[in-house]
């Protein structure tokens, strides 16, 4: 199975990925034959911030759960607004 193939698999979910000479927490989009498409999680802010595309050749790592993307996960699920019947 190639590595485009099994990242598919993980599409709209929250990772860590090393490629080439740059790592980040974010979210990948979609996954083509030779590239994805990646969304920049900035985790001092909460919030996503670039999209990049990234040549799969070009990936060293990926770690799709952990302790560091359930905290990142916590984070920002408890700095979403709550919302209840009396606030709306």
């Amino acid at each position: 199975m190639r590595l485009a193939d099994k990242l598919k698999l993980f599409e709209k979910q929250l990772v860590f990925m090393k490629w080439g000479t740059c790592e980040g927490y974010g979210r990948i989009n979609y996954v083509g034959y030779d590239f994805l498409e990646f969304e920049v999680f900035d985790t001092d802010e909460l919030e996503y911030t670039d999209k990049i595309l990234i040549n799969v050749q070009l990936i060293l790592e990926v770690v799709i759960k952990g302790a560091d993307i359930a905290r990142i996960l916590a984070e920002y699920s408890a700095s979403l607004p709550v919302h209840n019947k009396d606030n709306v």
